[in-house]
């Protein structure tokens, strides 16, 4: 993957509010809902998403900006430290008789960490099986986080091992549904479908696709995750807009086109329509069982930009002439 700056378009240096900035422009521009066209507007919203992951986290930006992480998020090999260290061990790197150190990197939810476990003394390599059942999944249930997919084993050796993973799809895709391939830790790539419907957090079980055991093979357990959407927002079933008008429309009322998950409508705005106003479009929502929930959207008053003289000059006649207060109550 690219660097994540390049891909939003930012200098190292930009503040926060200048990536969320660029990622809001750039989603809007890139969104495959507005490139129907473009079979490769998909993995370019992917990408843009993936390297808002990075640099829109803070704890994440850091980590990569020192090195720690690649551009998709996984841990570079630092290298180890103290291996053999100790009174009486060996040279650097080798297996003494004096305590061990081994130093583990891993990378969760609270970032990138690393530890450094020692050995018990006299037998050159004291404490080597905890550090194995760290590195397999049976001590601290380290995982491997790579880019927008998560892989961990559990209970390595065990019959039955379950093998986690961790796939994004946009909003429009959890409400149609989507089939997405996916390479697991065992090399196997499986073609894995995304019911229409599925919320954030919920997860599809391939039965017997896991770790192969003694008495045959685990699950895989898929946790999806629903990526932001540049104008949508989900509550529950229902889908939220905040939609843009004109002051003349306000006033005037009219019919403006209004996007919703599976195309646009034609909205009526009635005359004198206030700011905030919020209008149901029953059925438009998320899919959700027995049916969909609801649009709703909220209209957002838009003044021109650079300014109108001619319609200052009429606030400031009215002002004088038809001045009104509207918090009066408040």
């Amino acid at each position: 993957m690219r660097d994540p700056y390049e891909v939003l378009g930012v200098n190292r240096k930009a503040s926060a509010a200048e990536i969320k900035s660029a990622y809001r422009k750039l989603a809007k521009k890139l969104h495959p809902d507005a490139n129907k066209n473009d079979p490769k507007a998909a993995s370019r919203f992917a990408e843009l998403n993936a390297a808002h992951e990075i640099v829109g986290d803070e704890d994440k930006r850091k980590a990569f900006d020192r090195g720690e992480i690649d551009a998709e998020g996984k841990p570079r090999f630092q290298g180890f430290e103290g291996f053999g260290a100790g009174a009486g061990a060996g040279p650097r790197g080798g297996f003494g008789g004096g305590d061990a150190h081994f130093e583990t990197f891993n990378f969760g939810p609270e970032g990138f960490t690393r530890s450094t476990r020692g050995g018990g003394g006299g037998g050159g390599f004291g404490g080597f099986e905890d550090i194995l059942r760290e590195a397999f999944g049976r001590g601290g249930g380290a995982g491997r986080r790579g880019g927008r997919a998560q892989f961990e084993t559990e209970d390595f050796g065990a019959p039955g091992a379950d093998v986690h993973a961790e796939v994004s799809v946009t909003l429009p895709e959890a409400a149609r549904g989507v089939t997405r391939r996916l390479r697991l830790p065992t090399g196997k790539d499986l073609d894995v479908k995304i019911p229409a419907g599925i919320l954030s957090g919920q997860q599809v079980r391939l039965r017997g696709q896991g770790m192969a055991g003694q008495s045959g093979s685990g699950d895989v357990l898929i946790t999806v995750q629903i990526l932001p959407h540049p104008f949508f927002t989900l509550d529950g079933n229902d889908v939220k807009l905040d939609l843009p008008i004109t002051l003349y429309e306000a006033v005037l009322g009219g019919r403006v086109r209004a996007p919703t998950l599976e195309g646009h409508v034609e909205l009526t705005i009635p005359p004198w329509t206030n700011s905030g106003r919020t209008f149901r479009l029953r059925g438009k929502g998320f899919p959700m069982k027995g049916g969909h929930g609801d649009l709703l959207a909220t209209v957002r008053i838009m003044l021109p930009e650079g300014g109108d003289p001619e319609l200052e000059a009429l606030m400031k006649k009215w002002r004088g002439e038809k001045s009104f207060d509207p918090r009066k109550d408040m």
